[in-house]
């Protein structure tokens, strides 16, 4: 005979193995945990850049005041674009965005200055520069061309541990069969991966109709896709997200297209403060997202 204990200690397992599999059966139809998607990543304030917010900025923040603005947007990257009146104070700069955590992500165009400071504060953020734009010559010619005079930037890049960004202006050296050409060209004379493509919209009108297939044609090199809204005719150039006729396609072809990278966050409006500027991108980001 089975004693009231073992029967009472039966029946509870039986009902502990009996809740179990219900669990699993509940969890396995409603998940408690949402597993981030490519779309959550992608537009995730950590993966997102700040671009063109210094000398754009009608405030005239200083750095400290730029890394705090920055804080309160939840954004965690900068791309940092300057003018000679910024020079002294690079250094102040790099010092602000350490003490909030913020990541020196890029640095426009090229100043001396910046090779010892990198070294001495350990950065290693992407050096952006433009492709010349050259008329005369072969397709060939103009691609060694370019490649000439970029690779002496492109080498003292790498030897800083600093990845090398072309980046696009409008012109020949905008396009981006170029950029590819000339990216392939100084990748090959370097041999390093670590020289790539910075794609922005806002120079980028003239390729709305054939986006998906330029950005195709870049994506193995691409280091950073800045956004911007978008109209026929760049009327106006730079507006915020959401308020364009064709950014929202842009967008759902940028996911389509399986870049992971990061997404540069445009400023670049010297009339409207930048924070706001900042913050009207970000909510129209997410109100396309919403749309995707």
């Amino acid at each position: 005979m089975i004693s009231k204990k073992l029967y009472r200690n039966r029946q509870l397992a039986i009902v502990l193995i009996a809740c179990s599999l219900v669990t699993l059966v509940l969890s396995s139809c409603h998940p408690l945990t949402h597993k981030p998607t490519l779309k959550d990543k992608l537009f995730a304030r950590d993966n997102l850049v700040a671009w063109c917010i210094v000398p754009f900025d009608p405030a005239k923040r200083n750095p400290q005041q730029r890394a705090q603005m920055l804080q309160r947007l939840g954004l965690k990257k900068v791309a940092y674009d300057w003018r000679a009146e910024h020079v002294p104070t690079f250094e102040q700069e790099i010092l602000a965005y350490q003490q909030h955590n913020l990541d020196y992500f890029a640095f426009w165009g090229w100043h001396p200055d910046m090779a010892k400071l990198i070294k001495k504060y350990n950065i290693h953020p992407q050096i952006w520069m433009m492709i010349p734009n050259l008329q005369k010559g072969t397709q060939q010619e103009k691609v060694q061309t370019a490649g000439e005079k970029l690779l002496p930037m492109a080498q003292k890049a790498l030897a800083l541990g600093c990845k090398f960004g072309l980046y696009n202006h409008g012109g020949w050296g905008g396009e981006p069969e170029n950029m590819v050409a000339v990216c392939q060209w100084l990748r090959k004379k370097t041999a390093s991966d670590q020289i790539g493509i910075v794609y922005n919209l806002h120079h980028g009108h003239e390729h709305i109709a054939d986006f998906r297939e330029v950005l195709a044609l870049m994506k193995p090199y691409l280091f950073c896709l800045n956004l911007n809204g978008m109209n026929d005719n760049a009327k106006p150039k730079i507006i915020p997200l959401g308020q364009g006729q064709h950014e929202l396609q842009m967008l759902r072809i940028i996911l389509q297209s399986g870049y992971s990278g990061p997404i540069g966050i445009l400023d670049h409006r010297s009339n409207v403060d930048t924070e706001k500027s900042l913050k009207e991108n970000l909510d129209g980001l997410q109100q396309l997202l919403k749309q995707l």
